[in-house]
């Protein structure tokens, strides 16, 4: 009941965010030169800096000292956990996407993991060749055609579209584990966990960010936007999505293969025979001295 409840909740956020994101869509914007994508860059970048200004005074610190007091096996046993718990997810939203090779690898990760790995402490499937794949709702609907829509940045959470903030306010929410833990305590405990965890893991990528972006507002959108078109498959809704159609795991590349029609054509050097033709004129040449000895 509590679950169905809470179902209901998220469907009426995600409904009122997409609605919200709609409406604001249809305000006109006559006379900006902006980014196709990001209509709303002006709140966005706002949004962004109040996220910035969280990040230096809180959650950057935590972040930092996780890293450097906690043992590094302690710390890759938790991202371990909470990978495999991800893994559930992505498994069912790549069956949901027709690719077929990365749900079985998800589904043979998760299996591995939880048996061997000990609950998805150890990380056994990468070590026999399994690799990792993050799959959400928001990137099963784009492809199947439903448009990205305009950026957003989101408070604390960050970088999103309309499609995936919807997708990730409802589905994505209802379907994590976490979610369901009845505990409230615990459940927010593991919230936290995952945020930290999260963060950590991304200290070095915004260090060199920070370094090299001369625009940190322009240089994630645009690094955010590329990604989840390369995730959701070449970003051709119009295609069937399929196995194959993965723009990443370099299955295509044997289609260069009808190039090889082009070798018939050499047998078309049967020209060469006409060789043959240069000889006779030798022949008459010894011919003559034959009939002189006729005296």
């Amino acid at each position: 009941m509590h679950s169905s409840s809470r179902f209901l909740r998220l469907l009426r956020l995600g409904a009122l965010a997409l609605a919200a994101a709609w409406l604001a869509g249809c305000a006109s914007l006559v006379g900006d030169a902006r980014h196709p994508a990001d209509p709303f860059e002006p709140v966005n970048r706002k949004v962004m800096a109040f996220n910035d200004d969280l990040d230096t005074a809180v959650v950057k610190p935590v972040a930092i000292a996780y890293r450097d007091h906690m043992p590094r096996p302690v710390r890759a046993g938790v991202s371990n956990v909470l990978s495999n718990i991800a893994d559930v997810w992505s498994f069912f939203n790549s069956a949901l996407q027709l690719k077929l090779r990365q749900t079985a690898e998800l589904g043979g990760r998760v299996a591995i993991n939880t048996v061997l790995g000990i609950g998805g402490l150890v990380d056994v499937a990468s070590e026999v060749g399994l690799d990792h794949y993050s799959a959400d709702f928001g990137q099963t609907l784009g492809r199947w055609g439903v448009p990205a829509g305009p950026y957003l940045v989101l408070p604390v959470l960050g970088p999103s579209s309309v499609r995936d903030a919807a997708a990730r306010f409802t589905m994505d929410r209802y379907m994590d584990p976490l979610t369901h833990i009845d505990h409230e305590r615990t459940r927010w405990v593991m919230y936290g966990t995952r945020a930290l965890d999260t963060r950590t893991n991304l200290l070095q990528v915004t260090s060199v960010i920070d370094e090299i972006a001369l625009d940190r507002y322009t240089f994630t959108r645009d690094a955010y936007l590329q990604r989840r078109l390369a995730e959701v498959g070449r970003g051709r809704p119009s295609q069937l999505p399929t196995d194959t159609d993965d723009g990443w795991d370099g299955r295509d590349e044997p289609a260069p293969a009808p190039a090889a029609p082009a070798s018939p054509a050499a047998p078309a050097s049967p020209a060469a025979p006409a060789a043959p033709a240069a000889p006779t004129p030798v022949s008459p040449g010894p011919a003559t001295p034959v009939d002189n000895p006729k005296p």
